[in-house]
């Protein structure tokens, strides 16, 4: 896209230096936008002006929206380069500024989103904040340039009030030290959480609560472990429920694949088109979790489709992940993805078209807009056979051939953006995604592009120290890291550790882990900071537990310092899990249920949960007949560790005596070689590793 900036004949702005794909969509606005940085404060403070922040994402709908009715237009333009200093700021480069001013937004507003407007004194304490604001007012909405000029009004003429009220605010957004932190967590926590969740799940389309609907997969990761420890087969039924759901609705491309970002609608069919990397990272978790404890084998097929949609439009050609791809296309959100009768039948012909139609609800009146519809599926497959009198394999290879058919047309028509930036914390995700998808379904695919994307970020994004820089994009590379590229990154390491055995990753786990306790951790109070202490220092300095549409990065750090505690003999690691659990003990004692990420690290730390040693020749049938039984299994408070070349952090827990064997340990005692799947799987059930429930479920 930054190829194009001098096409137009307009004027680039100082954005058109950057690499952001959000920045640089904003590169011919004729506002006078400035990059977040030092010459835009020292120009607002030697001009005595306010500043006004615009902080979006390259794939957000409203964002465009704002930018095309507002910051492409030569008034609202003048009044900003008049009587303001403009700022952009992309949130996924800079999540902590977003944090910071996010927090500003609910609580002036009770409510946040993006694009976000935030407006401030040069000392970038914010007095007034908003999301999206129309040109000028309507429905109730005042219009951006009344609240430009009414804000530079006061500013002249009421300047100590605004001060106050920044100085106000800003107290108010500061962290309350320790105010969190509580006695241990128990199973009751655990317990709480899924009655929450049980109580909010839409019984009758799957997911939680209504309209708008998100996809929250650390939800359902969190119901399979707790019906994995209870065996109450109401948490299965709502995983279960929302995965079909989810699988059938519009919000899944059913022609291209993969997750489009949430549904607006309770229903499931109306989305929010655009597509993240993290949604397909997390979804794909949970879809292989499901198989794992199901064996129900649609699950694995949505994860095949998933990663196929990952590795075909969302990868570089060195290996990393990009991040999402936009809602819009020709203007319009939506464009590239709905369907008359008409185009179907152009490209299937009638009588195939009439079936397909029929089948994914694509009707002469459409379900969407101007007679448009989304592809969904109404019933099930087997139900739509009987009632077309068609044999359900057939059925399904005429569908199979139609979506194939579709997509290649589709692929002729104008693409939505594709933000190709790589972020280390997304990548994270993907990468453990991919690494347990393998793990669970064999696909070597799932493990090498696994392997190349954390090959990628190795060699790419981490710069001396070691550290990790957060954003990768033609070739630059630019921001350190944060706590998530620190928590997400490590994560996908020790998923990719047991997939592969590669000592390589699990040692770069480490070395990242004992970075990120040296630069985030809080002596204090305990708890991760999101910023390190070599970041900018901004107004506030948080600490992220929520867990929204990612999780936050304590609740996978937390999860992090167990497992590598228990991979490397290190007490005092699951001892700073405990502490970090300490830390946030009141807040998620209080409600559960928002930190659901968290409880699947505390399902870990209550237990029981093993330590799991292969001995033997990897290359060896009977010793990868064993590997694959575990990595086949829902075992999910276990850490898989191999002896096979002495690795000095496993070294002297097992006997090696026997040429393929797995050892079941616990508090560092190892039990007897187990030397047949039958064995192992009984040895398991009898530890309390795996439950009759997820026994009798397996694959």
């Amino acid at each position: 896209m930054d190829a194009d900036h001098h096409i137009s004949g307009k004027k680039p702005n100082r954005l058109s230096h950057e690499k952001s794909p959000y920045l640089l969509q904003h590169a011919e606005n004729p506002v006078d936008w400035y990059p977040w940085g030092e010459e835009a404060f020292k120009k607002a403070k030697a001009e005595d002006k306010p500043m006004f922040l615009s902080i979006g994402y390259s794939t957000c709908h409203w964002c465009h929206v704002m930018a095309h009715e507002s910051f492409e237009d030569e008034e609202v333009a003048r009044v900003l380069n008049e009587l303001f200093v403009s700022i952009k700021v992309d949130r996924e480069e800079r999540p902590d500024i977003d944090a910071v001013y996010m927090n500003v937004c609910q609580a002036v507003t009770l409510r946040g989103g993006w694009p976000l407007s935030i407006f401030m004194t040069p000392e970038a304490e914010a007095f007034y904040a908003g999301t999206y604001f129309p040109k000028t007012g309507r429905m109730g909405m005042p219009g951006l340039v009344d609240v430009l000029i009414q804000i530079a009004a006061a500013w002249q003429n009421d300047r100590q009030r605004l001060i106050e009220v920044s100085e106000k605010i800003t107290r108010g957004i500061q962290p309350r030290a320790g105010h969190d932190a509580g006695p241990r967590l128990e199973t009751d926590t655990l317990s709480k959480g899924y009655d929450q969740l049980l109580q909010a799940f839409d019984s009758r389309w799957g997911g939680f609560g209504s309209a708008p609907k998100f996809p929250t997969p650390h939800n359902l990761t969190f119901l399979l472990r707790w019906y994995r420890r209870s065996g109450d087969r109401g948490a299965l039924k709502i995983v279960e429920r929302t995965l079909e759901a989810m699988r059938d609705g519009g919000i899944y491309d059913q022609i291209g694949f993969g997750f489009h970002r949430y549904a607006v609608d309770e229903k499931w069919l109306v989305p929010h088109f655009e597509k993240m990397l993290y949604d397909q990272a997390m979804l794909a978790m949970a879809y292989t979790e499901a198989y794992q404890v199901t064996g129900n084998a649609r699950y694995a097929r949505v994860v095949e489709e998933i990663l196929t949609y990952v590795r075909r439009d969302m990868t570089d050609p060195e290996g990393g992940f990009y991040t999402g791809e936009d809602a819009d296309s020709e203007g319009e959100e939506g464009l590239f993805y709905v369907w008359t009768p008409a185009q179907v039948q152009g490209v299937l012909g009638k009588e195939r078209a009439d079936l397909f139609c029929k089948f994914y609800d694509i009707g002469p009146y459409g379900n969407f807009e101007e007679g448009r519809s989304i592809a969904h599926i109404p019933i099930p497959i087997d139900e739509f056979a009987a009632r077309e009198n068609v044999e359900p394999k057939e059925l399904e290879q005429i569908l199979g051939e139609g979506r194939e058919r579709l997509f290649a047309a589709r692929e002729k028509r104008i693409h939505p953006l594709k933000d190709d930036k790589v972020l280390t914390s997304w990548n994270g995700l993907m990468i453990a995604a991919m690494a347990k998808a393998y793990q669970a379904l064999g696909d070597e695919s799932f493990v090498e592009a696994a392997r190349r994307a954390a090959d990628f970020i190795l060699a790419r994004l981490k710069a001396p120290g070691p550290r990790l820089c957060r954003r990768y994009r033609q070739g630059e590379v630019a921001n350190p890291g944060y706590a998530d590229d620190y928590a997400f990154l490590v994560w996908g390491l020790l998923e990719l550790y047991e997939a592969t055995f590669d000592l390589r990753y699990l040692e770069e786990a480490g070395e990242f882990n004992r970075v990120m306790l040296e630069l985030f951790w809080d002596e204090d109070h305990g708890g991760f900071f999101f910023t390190g202490r070599e970041h900018e220092g901004l107004i506030a300095r948080n600490k992220e537990i929520y867990d929204g549409a990612v999780p936050s990065s304590n609740s996978v750090a937390a999860l992090n310092l167990i497992r590598l505690g228990r991979m490397t003999g290190s007490p005092g690691l699951t001892a700073k899990a405990t502490e970090a659990a300490k830390a946030f003990a009141k807040r998620i004692k209080a409600y559960p249920s928002a930190y659901t990420q968290f409880l699947a690290a505390l399902e870990f730390m209550i237990g029981p949960s093993h330590e799991i040693v292969v001995v033997g020749d990897l290359g060896r049938e009977t010793t990868k007949a064993l590997v694959d039984a575990v990595h086949r299994a829902f075992l999910p408070n276990k850490v898989l560790l191999s002896r096979q070349n002495g690795e000095p952090e496993v070294r002297g827990r097992a006997p090696a005596d026997v040429s393929s064997a797995v050892y079941l340990c616990r508090d560092s005692v190892c039990g007897r070689a187990l030397t047949t799947v039958n064995e192992l799987l009984s040895a398991l059930r009898e530890a309390g590793a795996v439950t009759e429930a997820g026994l009798a479920s397996r694959p």
